[in-house]
Formats: C-alpha cells, sequence, structure tokens
C-alpha cells in the first residue's frame, strides 16, 4: 500500500470540537451551580444566560434545555466552531430550544443586549486580554450587558504547579482516546502563559494542538479589582471542596461542590468559580 492509499488514521477521523466536549466541557453541572450560585444570592431562578467565548454553544444549548422558560445568547468569534454547535448542539435540542438560543459570531464586548440574568466566560478564555485595561473594557462590557441583578460568572485556575511545563492526561471513554493538557512555556516577568490540548488514540496516531491559547495568568486579586473598577458591586470567590481519596489518604480529589470562600491554603492544582454582582 503506498503512502497515499494509506488508511486513514483514528485522529484524521475524529472531530476535534466532540472530543472539546467530552475532555473539558460538563454544561449540566455549569447549569446547577449557576442556578445555586444566582438563587442563593438573589433569591429567585436566573431564566436568561449569555455565553460569552461559548465555542460550540454547548452551554448555552444546555440552559435553554434545562427549563423551558430559559433563553440563551452565545458569541463567539470563530464562524467554524459556532457554525459546529448550531447544527450538533442547537439544532438537534429541537424546534423549542432552538429559537431559545441565539448563536451569534463577532466579539464579546460587541453583544450586551438584550441585557441578561448571568453572563458567563468560562474555560479561562477571557484571559486573552493580557493588560488591565483590556481585561477591565471586558468586564465593564459584560457589566453592561447584565440586568439590574444580574451576575458574570468566571472561572479561573491556579495552584503551585500551573506555573510549571506539564502535560496532565484524562482518558476520553466515549471517544476512544485520551485528553493531554499541556503548560506549554510559563514566563514569570509577565505571566505570559501558553498551553495546548492534544489527543491520543488507541492506534498510536495523535491529534497534534487540536487547540492552542495564549494567555495571562490573572491572580484572582488582580481579577477582583479590576472587576470592582469595572462596576460591579461584590465580587464572591466560591472554592470546590476537597477531600481525602479512600485509596490514598495522601491524595485529596475535588468534589464538585463549591462553598463561598476569603482565605484558603494554596493547593498544587484549584479551580474556582467567580462570581461579580452588578
Amino acid at each position: 500500500m503506498t503512502q497515499a492509499q494509506k488508511s486513514p488514521t483514528m485522529a484524521d477521523l475524529a472531530d476535534r470540537h466532540t472530543l472539546y466536549q467530552e475532555a473539558v466541557q460538563d454544561p449540566e453541572t455549569e447549569v446547577y451551580n449557576f442556578t445555586k450560585f444566582y438563587t442563593d444570592i438573589r433569591g429567585k431562578k436566573p431564566l436568561s444566560m449569555k455565553e460569552d467565548y461559548c465555542g460550540t454553544g454547548y452551554l448555552a444549548a444546555e440552559w435553554a434545555k434545562s427549563d423551558p422558560e430559559r433563553t440563551s445568547i452565545g458569541v463567539d468569534y470563530d464562524a467554524e466552531t459556532i457554525d459546529w454547535g448550531q447544527t450538533h448542539n442547537v439544532d438537534t435540542a429541537g424546534a423549542d430550544v432552538a429559537r431559545r438560543v441565539s448563536l451569534i459570531k463577532g466579539d464579546v464586548r460587541d453583544t450586551i443586549e438584550p441585557q441578561v440574568d448571568i453572563t458567563c466566560g468560562l474555560n479561562f478564555s477571557y484571559c486573552i486580554f493580557e493588560t488591565r485595561d483590556e481585561l477591565r473594557g471586558y468586564f465593564e462590557k459584560a457589566h453592561a450587558g447584565l440586568k439590574d441583578d444580574g451576575m458574570l460568572i468566571l472561572d479561573m485556575f491556579g495552584g503551585t504547579e500551573c506555573y510549571a511545563e506539564l502535560e496532565e492526561e484524562t482518558e476520553l471513554e466515549a471517544n476512544d482516546a485520551t485528553y493531554i493538557w499541556e503548560h506549554v512555556s510559563f514566563n514569570p516577568i509577565n505571566n505570559h502563559v501558553e498551553c495546548a490540548i492534544h489527543f491520543d488514540f488507541s492506534d498510536g496516531s495523535r491529534m497534534e494542538n487540536a487547540f492552542t491559547y495564549v494567555w495571562r495568568f490573572w491572580s484572582l486579586i488582580e481579577i477582583k479589582e479590576l472587576l470592582l473598577e469595572a462596576g460591579f458591586s461584590k465580587v464572591r470567590i466560591f472554592w470546590e471542596e476537597f477531600e481525602e481519596d479512600d485509596d490514598d489518604e495522601e491524595f485529596m480529589e475535588g468534589t464538585g461542590e463549591y462553598f463561598e470562600a476569603t482565605e484558603v491554603e494554596n493547593q498544587e492544582s484549584w479551580m474556582v468559580y467567580i462570581v461579580a454582582e452588578k
């Protein structure tokens, strides 16, 4: 068999968006957490949501599916990804859901109407803004796009190992692949970090650099200060609870439950929600 006739590998045939959704996203959990944060703080159920940097709109679709009264907007600059999400996540959810989801191709800072109960920026995507003025400007636009009792919900990662070059592997059962998260480089002078996602397959093939990221590694206090400067009235940090692993007392694992925190011990790796109230 010649090179031209060689059978395609699993990596050649795989869909990177499907892989990403299994590896990185858990929209049902996000909907649960958003609803809990908002209800606990505001005393009522949130109905409208805008997903900034929405990618395939997976969360936006799940939000609309979770309640027949709910509407969502997803905004992302990547047309190919938005189109994929419209086809695979929104249209397949049925006509009732699809009419309550709007996916918009564009800059997240340009969409501030209609105002919503919750705007979210997940998977650390807002870290593309690497100066204080740029990030504050995004927060100001997010503030303007919220109703009077609205909230901006962000996530952020950190911990001692986040400053190191490393690779973390996770098995993806549904797609018979291994998800690899790589910290390619980190510059401690300006906190510039480059990361990448790869996928390995059981036939030995690899989808190299399926997604790449160039960010500033922001600290929680910097984000909090900029949110307050942008006009938000209060900023809360929700920290994940950890417990000892049953098989290894020295290993702590996340429970998936979050509590509001003002002081914690640093860990090798952590992920938090940042909830900013208008």
